[in-house]
């Protein structure tokens, strides 16, 4: 199955730190592209199995096939003598940005019959959804920052400062 049929990739730069980066789309519960629903059966490790549901479709079943921890991971859809593969790369661009790139491929002996599907699927919507995928995490991570600077500003202020009735 060597045989590349279509791919496309592309890239966006995340205000989010590397670390936050890797965390949150290593974590199957921010994968958020409706109407579509994704399980992860176990750990987020090489090998682990995981579902996408589609209203109206037969559920997809793609199993984790390489992780880098930190670099990059790549999931994989076996499908009638064909298989596509989305492989997430994160490269740091400075302590507080990321590059997010998706590259999706499809390849093996029948793939050409997925091609049309494949290419109406993502060709018009990868743009959008990796902006869409940044700003969640752009907004994830501020939160967080956030909800950590308010619970390190608690804990140095002496209760006499944090007392309203003074």
């Amino acid at each position: 199955m060597s045989d590349v049929a279509w791919e496309i990739a592309h890239s966006i730069d995340a205000n989010a730190s590397p670390a936050f980066a890797w965390s949150y789309m290593t974590s199957v519960a921010n994968w958020d592209d409706p109407p579509a629903k994704f399980e992860l059966d176990g750990p987020f490790a090489v090998g682990s199995s995981g579902t996408t549901r589609m209203p109206g479709q037969e559920p997809l079943r793609w199993h984790i096939r390489r992780i880098s921890p930190m670099k990059m991971y790549t999931l994989e859809m076996t499908l009638d003598r064909a298989a596509m593969s989305f492989e997430w790369r994160f490269d740091r661009l400075t302590d507080r940005r990321t590059r997010l790139t998706q590259h999706i491929v499809l390849k093996g002996e029948n793939a050409a019959a997925y091609v049309a599907q494949v290419q109406s699927a993502f060709t018009s919507s990868l743009s959008a959804g990796m902006n869409k995928i940044a700003a969640a995490m752009e907004r994830a991570e501020a939160s967080a920052t956030e909800s950590q600077n308010h619970d390190s500003a608690r804990k140095v202020l002496p209760s006499s400062c944090s007392d309203s009735r003074t």
